[in-house]
């Protein structure tokens, strides 16, 4: 019975964890194509944010191999369970697809207010994985935490370029609403979300996997 216990619950994980990578890559793109629009000259920040993406795109596969290796697929986790997908809805008013990367280009307020979204979401996962590498429960999974200890150490180049651009542009530290927005999101997945996928009897593994139905311009998948 412990054993199977474990086991869903090491399922549900990884597979809230493959999905955020998926979709913080995809983030990443809307990101990119404002920055390189808008600073077209900022070519450290440009290749800051790059790297950002290939790591997050990187994660993504090594969850993936996780999964192949199991021999199982991901349970089918859906934007409820994506932090940024939930903060973006939270401070910009719509779904990540929905976000208007023009007006982002053409408002600084919304350009920083994307850079300081992104910078909270990675101090976020940044703690977060180095609370699950001190988890019994994970630490038994030496294949996952062999992952984790990538992403641990990847991290803080993924929130540190955005925070120093920040300062140089003036573009403020989070906002109090946005540091409680990151928390509502945060609290609501651990004590909510993850419980009741957990005793979802019903829940189902995804068919096929997520970048299977990437569609990126091949000057985005150059960065990748």
């Amino acid at each position: 019975m412990f054993t199977w216990a474990r086991r869903r619950y090491l399922d549900i994980l990884a597979s809230v964890y493959i999905y955020n990578e998926h979709r913080g890559y995809q983030s990443l793109d809307r990101v990119l194509e404002a920055v390189r629009a808008k600073y077209p000259d900022a070519a450290a920040f440009i290749a800051q944010v790059e790297k950002h993406r290939a790591d997050e795109r990187k994660h993504y596969l090594m969850f993936r191999r996780y999964f192949e290796h199991l021999g199982t697929m991901p349970f089918a986790v859906d934007r409820t369970c994506g932090h940024i997908d939930r903060l973006i809805k939270l401070t910009f008013g719509c779904h990540i697809d929905d976000l208007d990367t023009q007006a982002v280009v053409a408002s600084d307020d919304l350009f920083n207010r994307l850079c300081r979204i992104v910078m909270i979401t990675e101090i976020r996962g940044m703690n977060q994985v180095d609370d699950l590498l001190q988890s019994f429960i994970v630490k038994s999974d030496h294949a996952l935490i062999k992952i984790f200890k990538v992403v641990e150490r990847d991290e803080p180049s993924h929130w540190m370029p955005y925070k120093a651009w920040l300062e140089a542009h003036d573009g403020g530290m989070p906002r109090l609403s946005e540091r409680i927005a990151d928390a509502w999101v945060h609290r609501s997945l651990i004590f909510v979300k993850l419980p009741l996928l957990y005793l979802n009897p019903w829940l189902k593994r995804r068919t096929d996997w997520q970048d299977s139905r990437d569609t990126l311009p091949a000057e985005r998948l150059l960065a990748a």
